[in-house]
C-alpha cells in the first residue's frame, strides 16, 4: 500500500512513492506553483539584525 501525505501547496492526498514523479506533490501543477513561490522569494527566512550593525552600516555608506 503507498502512503499518503498532503501536498505542500494544496493540502490533498498525495501519493508519497516512487511512481508518483511529482512527490511530495500531488500533481505538476501544485509543484510549478510551489516552484514560482521561491522564484518570487516569498519563502524566506526571517532575521534579526541586531541595532549596531545596522548603524556601522550606515556609518560606513556616509564615509
Amino acid at each position: 500500500m503507498n502512503k499518503l501525505v498532503p501536498c505542500p501547496t494544496c493540502g490533498g492526498d498525495s501519493v508519497y512513492a516512487p511512481s508518483n514523479v511529482y512527490r511530495p506533490f500531488c500533481s505538476n501543477r501544485c509543484k510549478n506553483v510551489d516552484l514560482g513561490a521561491w522564484a518570487n522569494e516569498d519563502f524566506r527566512m526571517a532575521t534579526n539584525t541586531p541595532a549596531e550593525d545596522l548603524l556601522d552600516d550606515d556609518t560606513q555608506q556616509l564615509q
